[in-house]
């Protein structure tokens, strides 16, 4: 039995896409290149084994004849981590998404994406428009991702081993260190850029106008956030994953199997 978990679970080699600032991402594909395309975006401190191969998520959607392309987001897995704050802002991680897309040439793509990926995914439904004809954002805040992250802890920390003592700030030190080759710089540097969007943060006065299915944890606590922002795009369906809190979410048998309703149309 493990073997065969082993085995569905098992990576393919990245394939790096150089975007616009010379950022290496790793990517990774599955499936037949004439299938519809769907790609799965992972949340902050995460990766794309952790967040849909581990999950589950990728073997459910090859199986059901999807193509899979998964990104690393920069500072993520694989990809390569600047530890410049300047190249973390949410459009700045929208516009890697759209450089994957050109570089693979998909001209319409379906989104899957959860936490941080859930918010660059709404970014990414703004400025590509009808190329993304359906998505899914897991877990999205109505607020700039890691806002409660205390920085100046975090870069004592990374810095000289300095205890953290904010219990927020400690649950996202554990989350950067359960996956193996994190870098915490690099991380920090993200809750900066993210910071840095506060001037695009999710405008309900402007919200994505294609399908889209928000689903979070009915213990999540960015769920009336998530339920707001869902109320205000013009074609949402809103589905509370039982159970479940923002760290865990992505591993609910319900959660895909929703969304594998909603991107079948």
């Amino acid at each position: 039995m493990v073997d065969i978990l082993s085995a569905l679970s098992t990576m393919p080699e990245p394939q790096y896409v150089e975007v616009g600032d010379g950022v290496a991402l790793a990517t990774y594909s599955w499936g037949e290149a004439d299938r519809p395309p769907v790609v799965l975006v992972h949340g902050f401190a995460s990766s794309t084994a952790d967040t849909w191969v581990h999950t589950g998520w990728v073997r459910m959607l090859e199986r059901e004849g999807f193509r899979i392309l998964g990104v690393d987001q920069r500072g993520h897995g694989a990809s390569q981590k600047p530890h410049d704050s300047a190249g973390y802002t949410v459009r700045s991680l929208a516009r890697d998404i759209e450089s994957v897309l050109d570089t693979f040439l998909v001209d319409e793509a379906l989104y899957v994406g959860y936490s941080l990926g859930a918010r660059v995914g709404w970014q990414v439904a703004l400025d590509l428009g009808e190329r993304i004809t359906r998505a899914v954002l897991g877990g999205v805040p109505d607020g700039i991702p890691l806002d409660r992250l205390d920085t100046a802890q975090v870069r004592r920390y990374a810095e000289d081993g300095t205890a953290v003592t904010d219990p927020v700030t400690q649950r996202y030190i554990a989350l950067a260190e359960r996956v193996a080759g994190n870098d915490m710089r690099a991380l920090l540097a993200l809750a900066e850029g993210m910071r840095d969007s506060r001037s695009i943060d999710p405008d309900p006065a402007h919200a994505p106008q294609q399908p889209v299915l928000f689903a979070t944890g009915s213990q999540d606590a960015v769920l009336d956030g998530s339920r707001r922002l869902a109320e205000a795009a013009a074609q949402a369906t809103f589905f509370e994953i039982p159970g479940r809190h923002h760290f865990n979410a992505p591993g609910s048998k319900a959660f895909r199997l929703a969304a594998l309703q909603f991107l079948k149309g």
